[in-house]
């Protein structure tokens, strides 16, 4: 169904973690040729081995709050294959904390990986697209946490509003030019290096989740693979959330009766 993604040139950002890695696995074996970044250079490589890049794929460790780093790695990009097809602005970073507790310097650097990285990677490579006359797929990984606010991620909840508003600017302008520009929704994924979380924390997130589980790589890769496709050729600016329905309500029950039959 998606045979239109082989040979696409696609950058993952924060490729090390859970979702980073599943989007990078999904789009190899897609036949996709990749290039994969993240701040931690020999996990980085690490992984590269294991998926068994090769070709014209490369992975370059950059620091996505550094905006010459940035540069750097787009530079690249452009004289290895003068535009990428699929960017997918993956990293992100869920520190928690009270308002009250949070330093400016944590809000910075929250909204610098979550919202600044995405506008600055989205407007390098999409300007190499149109000059390339490539009509290529911006997915913009965002959360749940856009609608639903979450007590001690308020700033990343607000980053990913941001960033939601932002995949629709971008949208509407590079349409134009044939550049869909999308926000892909996870579900909930344990096992983050970033943002490491209790067992109890875990068990007691999945207990709520409506459908029952956490995500899989399944279930991020297929709704990656629809929005980088020509299978979602009509679609631009839209968000496609594919979380168990975690972000549209709790199965938590105030009453003494907890199921209806």
């Amino acid at each position: 169904m998606f045979d239109d993604i082989k040979g696409k040139r696609a950058l993952v950002t924060g490729a090390c973690g859970v979702i980073g890695r599943w989007i990078a696995e999904t789009l190899h074996a897609s036949g996709a040729t990749l290039a994969l970044t993240d701040t931690k250079g020999d996990e980085l490589e690490a992984f590269a081995r294991t998926l068994g890049l090769g070709g014209d794929s490369f992975c370059k460790a950059a620091d996505l709050t550094d905006e010459a780093s940035i540069k750097e790695l787009t530079a690249e990009i452009g004289t290895r294959w003068g535009a990428v097809d699929i960017l997918v602005n993956n990293a992100g970073i869920y520190p928690s904390g009270f308002l009250l507790d949070t330093s400016t310097e944590e809000f910075d650097r929250i909204f610098s990986v979550n919202l600044r990285a995405p506008f600055i990677l989205s407007r390098e490579l999409a300007t190499q697209m149109v000059r390339k006359g490539v009509k290529g797929s911006i997915i913009n990984i965002s959360s749940g946490a856009s609608r639903k606010m979450r007590r001690t991620a308020t700033v990343y909840s607000t980053s990913k509003t941001a960033l939601d508003r932002l995949t629709k600017g971008f949208g509407v302008e590079l349409a134009e030019y044939g550049i869909r520009v999308n926000a892909l929704e996870p579900g909930f994924a344990a096992g983050s290096t970033v943002s490491s979380l209790t067992e109890a924390h875990i068990q007691s997130t999945v207990a709520q989740i409506p459908l029952g589980r956490p995500s899989s790589r399944e279930d991020v890769g297929n709704a990656l693979l629809y929005l980088a496709s020509d299978a979602s050729s009509y679609v631009t600016g839209a968000t496609l959330t594919v979380d168990g329905g975690n972000s549209i309500g709790s199965l938590a029950v105030h009453q003494d009766k907890k199921s209806a039959l």
